[in-house]
């Protein structure tokens, strides 16, 4: 199942892209967006991001 940030919470510090061991993370403007159709679906990216702003849809 896929990841999402929500926009509202990410603080745009980028840890989450650098640990996507797909590249499904990609930066808009200031924040940072998962791409549904490259995700995995591991979890890497969740336990990574230091303000817990991804979660599985």
């Amino acid at each position: 199942m896929a990841y999402q940030i929500n926009e509202n919470a990410c603080v745009g510090c980028g840890a989450c892209a650098g640990s996507c061991p797909v590249s499904a993370i990609e930066q808009k403007e200031d924040k940072y967006t998962i791409n549904s159709d490259k995700c995995k679906g591991c979890g890497v990216c969740e336990s990574t991001c230091p303000v817990s702003a991804i979660s599985q849809k």
